[in-house]
């Protein structure tokens, strides 16, 4: 079951990321041959009009192939209104950057549904207290709840971690429900060095306290699901641009790096932990694709767009031979990066380790 929902879930983001590419090709009048969910060797395929539909061996890719796409294509010159290399500048640029866009529109789509459906969050209510801690000393007791701070009403646990982490050695303001009582009390965050995500080191607040476990749904309003969905695709693709500069700087080890066969050990370990995380994995890996795929590399759709701005600029587009051989060099680069992060998948395998 693990490898059948890593296949409908690659399936489904390479679907979503070559109909960006079909349909605006169609929208430009391009005529699209292919459009095939994998590489290599043809498995089935039915044609209808111009476009033969294709489901191919390799699962894990996909193209949409297009009339004219090299210049030394020969055409007739009834087809040459319909080819993509006869097409201006700015419409060639629309198809190429409707994949990747429609993988991050489509991440954003699963977010809002998911915030309309209701996600569980945590309560602000403590569960463990650290000894020698500033909650401690303030008296707080496993149970109670933290439903105010400066002024700020607080609903879920990452509310109120937001203002403490925040407030290094900065006196807040708490009110206290406890049982029926509601009470005042003040505390100073203990200022703490930690590290992210990224492994940087940054200063926090703590003052000690663990969360007791409970939460409630929380359910979005149409018009909250739609901001939090934005908000929510552009931090992680912030995070993923991020993450990709980090890698660069050897702040994140290379080791961090996953390929499909951790993507289909995540997938499976999301869909046994219920739908709504599989959904979230999808939306996430759907914003990772559409970042990456944006990257300047040639093969990839950022590539592309790195020629057709070099193009807009000099008002002609570059050699062929210098397209190919940068091309080949970008293949190059990604059969090494792809020999890596299969290099890391399998020792993640042999040694047990798991993804940080």
């Amino acid at each position: 079951m693990t490898f059948l929902y890593a296949i409908i879930l690659l399936g489904v983001i390479i679907f979503v990321h070559e109909l960006g590419h079909f349909l605006f090709a169609k929208l430009m009048r391009v005529r699209v041959l292919k459009f095939s969910l994998g590489f290599g060797p043809k498995l089935i395929g039915k044609k209808y009009g111009d476009t033969e539909y294709l489901i191919s061996s390799i699962p894990f890719g996909g193209y949409v192939k297009m009339l004219g796409e090299t210049r030394e294509d020969e055409l007739r010159e009834d087809e040459k209104p319909y080819a993509y290399n006869n097409q201006p500048v700015w419409k060639r640029f629309i198809i190429v950057l409707a994949g990747p866009l429609f993988n991050i529109i489509f991440a954003a789509i699963i977010f809002f549904f998911i915030f309309l459906k209701g996600l569980p969050v945590l309560m602000p209510e403590i569960g463990n207290i650290m000894p020698e801690s500033p909650a401690e000393r303030a008296g707080l007791r496993e149970g109670d709840k933290i439903v105010e701070i400066n002024g700020i009403n607080i609903y879920q646990w990452h509310e109120m971690t937001r203002i403490i982490h925040g407030s290094p050695e900065r006196l807040l303001d708490f009110t206290i429900e406890r049982a029926n009582d509601t009470f005042k009390m003040t505390m100073v965050p203990e200022k703490k060095i930690v590290k992210d995500f990224f492994g940087e080191e940054k200063e926090i607040g703590l003052i000690g306290i663990m969360p007791s476990g409970s939460t409630f749904i929380k359910q979005d309003s149409v018009i909250e699901a739609f901001v939090n969905s934005i908000t929510r695709t552009l931090e992680i693709s912030v995070l993923t641009v991020v993450a990709i500069v980090k890698l660069i700087q050897r702040v994140l080890p290379m080791d961090t790096i996953g390929g499909p066969i951790l993507i289909v050990q995540m997938a499976g370990e999301q869909a046994s932990q219920g739908l709504l995380n599989l959904f979230v994995f999808m939306a996430i890996i759907n914003v990772n694709l559409g970042i990456l795929n944006l990257l300047p590399i040639p093969i990839l759709d950022g590539g592309h767009i790195l020629f057709l701005g070099i193009e807009a600029i000099r008002g002609k587009p570059l050699n062929e031979k210098v397209i190919a051989i940068c091309q080949r060099i970008g293949l190059a680069f990604i059969l090494i990066l792809m020999f890596f992060v299969l290099y890391n998948d399998i020792m993640r395998l042999i040694t047990g380790k798991t993804f940080p």
